[in-house]
């Protein structure tokens, strides 16, 4: 992701752009980088040169240490997503630099495609009337680049922080299950069904596993339904159904009824430029909050979100019985069920004479709430930063 960042940051309006970090020592843009901007080896050399603010795109496990040392030289910081590899560093980052009075920034720049700034607006605008669902697809062939996060961490978080954003509201409670296919220690497929604090339903369906590169997001309200398509940056609102269908044979392919399709027409810029304007002028402004900038606390409540998903997928392999397999014989071994155990609580195979395994003592999904982090649902989508 350097090499998109160095390009962007090459031709920025209002910035100079004097220095790449690489321990390696050699850049890798893609391409050459301009003249006079320097290769350095270390984080403090960079800090030498009285930089106002860095971009942080080195392996996930090193973002707290790499961001707690700009805190600490008073540099702001856009840090790639998510923020850090466990909730607990992604804090101890928020407090450095809100102590500090720092602006730091995630990149999220699912955020500025244009597709879902215009599904947000037109959500805040009650274009589609109360919410009922969010379901997102992100799938596509296995990025040889990632080593150190597996698929929640690398690709989920932006499911997990546009769902979020684009509906104003936080994440209630979640069951996951994840699978390895290609060897790694880490997931490569994960499947989330949840709640938001709103009530509206969610679903996530992401992996590193699929030769088809899809990134679909589909809002589901009274009114119809909203299709963002980020890799083209397509928004498509579905109405429901107003006109009868008469002819009896069309039926069959097109429902009893149909409504309206629109593919909308609007303004398409690079997310990730748009990304980096947005953090400059945070930057030159001192605040990030009101910028439209993915602030350090809104990465913190994603890592959050993302290690409950992880732990309802640990979490759910750990009942067993109750019902057979498919086909399978009553009186066989039975395979596990898929469920998950309130946050902190430990999972037990429950008694043959006690409750039945569907009952929800045994499948309740991971509880989301941090009170020192209140979530507002209630609060208007801020859709000011519109591309």
């Amino acid at each position: 992701m350097g090499r998109n960042h160095a390009r962007i940051l090459s031709a920025l309006d209002g910035v100079e752009f004097v220095g790449v970090v690489d321990p390696a020592g050699a850049p890798h843009t893609g391409g050459p980088l301009p003249p006079g901007v320097p290769v350095l080896r270390e984080v403090a050399d960079l800090l030498a040169l009285g930089v106002d603010y860095a971009v942080v795109a080195c392996p996930t496990a090193l973002h707290e240490e790499v961001g707690l040392q700009l805190a600490a030289h008073d540099v702001c910081a856009l840090l790639e997503k998510p923020l850090a590899h466990t909730p607990e560093a992604a804090r101890r980052l928020v407090h450095a630099f809100e102590e500090r009075g720092l602006v730091a920034g995630v990149g999220h720049v699912e955020r500025f495609n244009p597709a879902l700034q215009q599904l947000r607006t037109r959500l805040e605008a009650g274009e589609l009337g109360d919410l009922f669902q969010v379901v997102t697809r992100r799938q596509g062939p296995f990025p040889h680049r990632i080593a150190d996060v597996g698929v929640v961490k690398d690709l989920a978080t932006h499911d997990i922080d546009l769902t979020s954003w684009i509906t104003g509201q936080g994440y209630a409670s979640l069951s996951a299950r994840t699978v390895s296919k290609s060897g790694r220690e880490h997931e490569d497929m994960v499947a989330v069904v949840g709640s938001l604090t709103g009530g509206t339903m969610v679903s996530h369906l992401v992996n590193w596993l699929s030769p088809l590169k899809e990134r679909f997001t589909a809002v589901t309200g009274e009114r119809g339904c909203f299709v963002a398509d980020t890799l083209t940056a397509d928004l498509t609102f579905h109405a429901n159904g107003a006109v009868a269908t008469e002819w009896e044979a069309l039926r069959a392919f097109r429902g009893v009824a149909e409504g309206d399709a629109v593919r909308y027409a609007f303004p398409k810029r690079e997310p990730l430029l748009v990304e980096h304007e947005r953090f400059r002028d945070a930057v030159r402004e001192g605040t990030g909050e009101g910028s439209g900038i993915v602030t350090a606390r809104d990465g913190l409540r994603t890592v959050e979100v993302s290690a409950a998903v992880l732990q309802s997928a640990r979490e759910a392999g750990r009942v067993r019985g109750g019902v057979p397999p498919a086909g399978g014989d009553a009186a066989g071994p039975l395979d596990p069920l898929v469920v998950a155990s309130p946050v902190g609580t430990a999972t037990a195979a429950p008694d043959p004479g006690g409750p039945a395994p569907h009952d929800a003592a045994v499948h309740d999904p991971v509880v989301l709430h941090d009170p020192t982090i209140p979530h507002d649902p209630t609060a208007p989508i801020n859709a000011e930063h519109t591309a």
